[in-house]
């Protein structure tokens, strides 16, 4: 069986429920969870649609203050949600918002 090639981003989160939380406002639904003891750091997949991301509460597996690039169809809902301005680029629409570590997110709703 072949498995389907991919890039999957991982994010470090302080707080991986707060940060599922806040993902979930961008339609990403959690996956799984992942821990190797119960008190021990969380490692969570989220997903929308075909898009995946990896939050991770290990400190060794990402910096905080990431820069995402993420396409989604409704930029408006999301400027009015998070408060946030929708710049016009020569590629398309597009904003920038914060997760709750920093981490950066900037959403472009591309022209067709």
């Amino acid at each position: 069986m072949a498995v389907p090639q991919e890039v999957i981003p991982i994010l470090r989160v302080a707080d991986a429920s707060v940060a599922v939380e806040f993902y979930a406002r961008l339609g990403f639904l959690k996956e799984w969870e992942h821990r190797f003891e119960p008190e021990f750091p969380a490692f969570v997949s989220v997903a929308r649609g075909h898009a995946r991301i990896y939050l991770s509460e290990h400190e060794g597996d990402a910096r905080p203050g990431t820069l995402l690039y993420v396409r989604h169809s409704d930029l408006d809902e999301i400027a009015d949600q998070f408060g946030a301005t929708i710049e016009t680029a020569p590629w398309g629409r597009e904003l920038e918002i914060q997760d709750p570590d920093g981490n950066r997110l900037r959403i472009s709703e591309p022209d067709d």
